[in-house]
């Protein structure tokens, strides 16, 4: 478990209304960047926004302008974001090349708003964009009231939205506003707001095998099995899923769900994006006797699941995911409700994972007394499932204990 952070700075009109978020780097509460590296910056903002903290809990609903450098500008992964949420903000070192240029023209196709960053004059660095951009970020710290109001002027004679960054004192806002900026940003009118919360980390080498298979457009199942052997990674693609996926008529609830509903293309985009952000050393990760736990207890969910409704494969992918989150409060170091909150969960996962309710709850509690050698608990709730008898319930343990003693030797081999 590792702390993440993100800073969020508001922007606003010129009601001094919010009206987005600037998203920023950030590796600790001190609103300090450290950037090293723009490209890891970037990748880091998307995936702990996105992957890690929930993109409606950091925006609501509002856009959030988030930095784009050369290289992300130009790679596939930038198109994991949805256009909807975010303004797609060029960072000042991109010079408006023949190829930048087509670049930003398909990502205004696609219904992207694009955004320039650190503008101080109208030159052929960035001239060439400003038929496409939505909005002109201008940096009034470093310039005189006199550059303002000539760039104010040269603006007018494109279709952007002008707004100032880095006001910092009551009289620059009040000349940006006269001079006709719509929008706002800066000290003066607020500074970052660090968010922070808990990073669930994947191995390098998990993450390269999976890369593998979704590079060679491996089936559906083979890529589900690999992610049922990496909870993080379940957690990761699911909270992911559910961030963007909003236009969705319900909530996405299980692995192989995910997958579908992500697609196989912006499927390697999250898993090229969660490379570039990880720091970790790589490495197999060695899974420990709590993960393996997790591994029984969503398998024999699973199988329980297959024997009460042989031919649903929704229901039973829901079994597993259950059976495997009910440790995932405990594996992670998180309430069990933030972690179903986090991924907001069908309500009958919801159900069985906080209240052990539902016909989810009941056979996570079966599974549970089972742990404990609880025979009268167990006796009690295989009353409520008519279905399951001693045989098939051993059969199911020991089917189970078969299948995670694969998974560990898999994955430390």
């Amino acid at each position: 478990m590792k702390n993440i952070f993100l800073g969020k700075q508001p922007i606003l009109d010129q009601n001094q209304n919010l009206v987005a978020y600037e998203l920023l780097f950030r590796t600790s509460t001190d609103n300090e960047a450290r950037i090293s590296d723009g490209f890891h910056a970037s990748a880091n903002v998307v995936v702990n926004a996105y992957g890690h903290l929930g993109i409606q809990q950091v925006l609501g609903n509002l856009r959030g302008f988030i930095n784009v450098s050369h290289e992300l500008l130009l790679d596939d992964a930038i198109l994991l974001l949805p256009s909807k949420y975010v303004v797609l903000e060029l960072l000042e070192t991109i010079s408006a090349t023949p190829e930048v240029v087509q670049r930003c023209t398909e990502l205004k196709q696609l219904g992207y708003q694009l955004a320039l960053d650190d503008v101080t004059r109208v030159d052929g660095k960035i001239g060439p964009l400003l038929p496409i951009v939505n909005v002109v970020k201008v940096d009034v710290l470093a310039m005189t009231d006199n550059e303002i109001s000539e760039l104010i002027q040269d603006l007018k004679a494109w279709p952007v939205i002008p707004l100032a960054e880095k006001v910092d004192s009551p009289e620059r806002a009040k000349l940006c506003m006269d001079l006709g900026f719509e929008m706002f940003q800066g000290y003066f009118f607020a500074k970052p707001i660090i968010i922070s919360g808990n990073k669930i980390e994947s191995g390098k080498l998990s993450l390269l095998r999976l890369l593998s298979l979704v590079m060679r457009d491996a089936e559906i199942g083979e890529i589900e099995q690999l992610l049922k052997r990496e909870p993080g990674l379940s957690y990761s693609l699911l909270r992911m899923v559910n961030s963007v996926a909003v236009a969705l008529p319900q909530k996405i609830g299980s692995i192989r769900q995910a997958i579908i509903a992500m697609g196989y293309r912006p499927l390697k985009r999250w898993v090229q994006l969660l490379l570039y952000a990880t720091t970790s050393s790589g490495g197999a990760n060695e899974i420990n006797a709590l993960m393996q736990t997790a591994a029984i207890r969503g398998r024999m969910m699973e199988l329980i699941a297959i024997i009460d409704r042989p031919h649903d494969k929704n229901y039973q992918d829901r079994a597993f995911m259950t059976g495997i989150m009910s440790l995932l409060d405990t594996l992670f170091g998180m309430e069990i409700r933030q972690v179903v909150d986090k991924l907001e969960m069908p309500e009958e996962v919801v159900r069985a994972l906080i209240h052990r309710e539902g016909r989810l709850g009941c056979k996570l509690r079966l599974i549970k007394a089972r742990e404990k050698g609880d025979v009268e608990q167990i006796g009690k709730v295989m009353a409520e499932l008519e279905f399951l008898d001693q045989t098939n319930l051993v059969k199911t343990e020991l089917d189970a204990l078969n299948w995670a003693n694969r998974v560990s030797q898999s994955a430390s081999s």
